[in-house]
């Protein structure tokens, strides 16, 4: 069992950062989102809010214990405060390991002692992370899934000094908020990264050929294997560029049936990023919903 009365904070407000603190503030703990943007930091705040209070309003959620997680939750704009003392750190900054590596060389020495150290990567390596940290054997990585706030799983990926210790605390943690956690070895693309982006790249293959339309192709997903979103729709969610970053790493370190399709590196470079950029596979309105009828057509390429 955690202690209700140990400190969590988050750093990096990005769409992770968010559900993450979202997901520790509103499972009792105080929590800290840290981020040198100010403006990231409030649109954080602003859609933790808005998650709370779509639960009250399904029901979810009493108005006592939205107000109580909205009250456990703060934003800092540096570590020095945001990070003191707090006894679990979350990194889900840019996947940059030079970037993580400086976020936790001046987070650690601020930490309660013995903290754990998480960080959020589905890429980059846990060890290589670890060894800007003394005890880098208190170092594991903790992959949650997006939305955060409606996905179960955490992978836990375990760099070459992750100890026991770490592992147990993590699982425990993934319990208090209600997540089920796997253990991962380090290793490219760790489990869902890897078998994700070879099924988007696959699907995409198919509508590049016009086996079928993209429409058809996700429904085969969904109706066929029971998935609840297809792969083209997911790539959209997730976002092309960074479909494409991670099948360019796969590529290189394991080998051609990673090979990026034609048509995601076609979509990138003209923007088509997916429903953050409004079009990608399908086009988006103004409020992120999927135009009818608006996907990507063999005929069209």
């Amino acid at each position: 069992m955690i202690d209700k009365n140990q400190i969590v904070v988050v750093v990096g407000a990005g769409l992770m950062g968010t559900g993450i603190a979202h997901a520790f503030a509103s499972s009792g703990f105080q929590t800290r989102l840290v981020d040198s943007n100010g403006q990231a930091l409030d649109k954080a705040l602003q859609n933790i809010h808005a998650i709370v209070d779509g639960g009250v309003k399904l029901g979810k959620l009493t108005p006592e214990a939205a107000a109580a997680a909205k009250q456990r939750l703060s934003v800092h704009a540096g570590l020095g405060a945001g990070a003191a003392h707090a006894n679990l750190l979350v990194e889900t900054v840019s996947e940059n390991l030079a970037v993580k590596q400086a976020v936790l060389a001046q987070a650690v020495p601020v930490l309660a002692d013995g903290a754990l150290v998480a960080t959020n990567t589905s890429a980059l390596s846990v060890t290589e992370i670890a060894a800007s940290v003394p005890q880098p054997e208190r170092v594991i990585g903790m992959h949650f899934f997006n939305p955060v706030h409606k996905m179960k799983l955490v992978e836990l990926v375990l760099g070459i000094a992750t100890d026991a210790d770490a592992v147990a605390r993590s699982r425990a943690w993934c319990e208090a908020i209600g997540k089920t956690s796997i253990l991962v070895n380090e290793s490219p693309g760790l489990t869902t990264s890897r078998m994700s982006a070879l099924l988007g790249n696959e699907a995409m293959w198919m509508l590049q050929e016009g086996t079928a339309s993209a429409e058809d192709i996700d429904t085969a997903l969904r109706m066929g294997f029971n998935h609840p979103m297809g792969p083209l729709e997911l790539g959209d969610m997730t976002g092309w560029d960074t479909r494409l970053s991670v099948l360019r790493y796969l590529h290189a370190t394991m080998g051609e049936r990673f090979r990026p399709c034609p048509l995601i590196i076609k979509m990138v470079a003209a923007g088509r990023h997916g429903r953050k950029t409004g079009h990608g596979v399908y086009r988006y309105d103004a409020a992120g919903q999927r135009v009818p009828g608006s996907g990507l057509k063999a005929s069209a390429l």
